[in-house]
């Protein structure tokens, strides 16, 4: 079984296998570490991340739990765990806001249980502005999972043109059975 679930986590595909479901202001791109007014990132490899803009961007994946190569009835039995992280930070000099939602759905795309982070706005006058890391792991959610939703991104909170807002890298979901 493969570790991480999501494809292109840290945007070395630049948006391959992601869905753009708001691409505000100048839109989404790839930079690559550090970045203008940005932090190093603690595990070398990782040399990319996904920027924001100054209106909203959220992107999104579908993760198939069969097509990954789960049995339905083992997922519905053991209910195994299902974690979930991301790496967040802003630039230096410009403040932004930070969202995260995973949901687990079932063959109809319906919710089972949802993490919906509370938003994050960082503000660095008063934040360190380094990369932070959020994880969650849902356990005991009842049977019927098949689709892992995967959204996340946000935006600046000064409308500057360009690429000053969020920055995410190192997303990853894994089932551990």
């Amino acid at each position: 079984m493969p570790g991480n679930l999501l494809k292109n986590p840290n945007g070395d595909e630049d948006l391959e296998h992601w869905e753009l479901i708001e691409n505000g202001g100048d839109q989404r791109r790839t930079e690559d570490m550090p970045g203008d007014c940005g932090h190093a990132f603690n595990d070398e490899s990782v040399t990319k991340y996904f920027s924001t803009s100054f209106e909203s961007c959220i992107k999104r994946q579908m993760i198939d739990v069969l097509a990954e190569g789960y049995d339905p009835e083992n997922v519905d039995i053991a209910q195994p765990a299902v974690t979930v992280e991301d790496w967040y930070c802003s630039r230096t000099d410009c403040g932004c806001i930070y969202m995260l939602t995973v949901s687990l759905l079932d063959e109809d795309k319906e919710v089972i249980t949802e993490f919906k982070l509370d938003e994050v706005t960082i503000d660095p006058d008063c934040d360190d502005c380094s990369w932070k890391k959020v994880s969650h792991t849902f356990t005991d959610y009842g049977p019927g999972l098949r689709f892992i939703s995967f959204e996340h991104g946000g935006q600046d909170t000064k409308y500057w043109q360009g690429w000053f807002g969020v920055r995410v890298t190192g997303s990853s979901v894994t089932i551990d059975f």
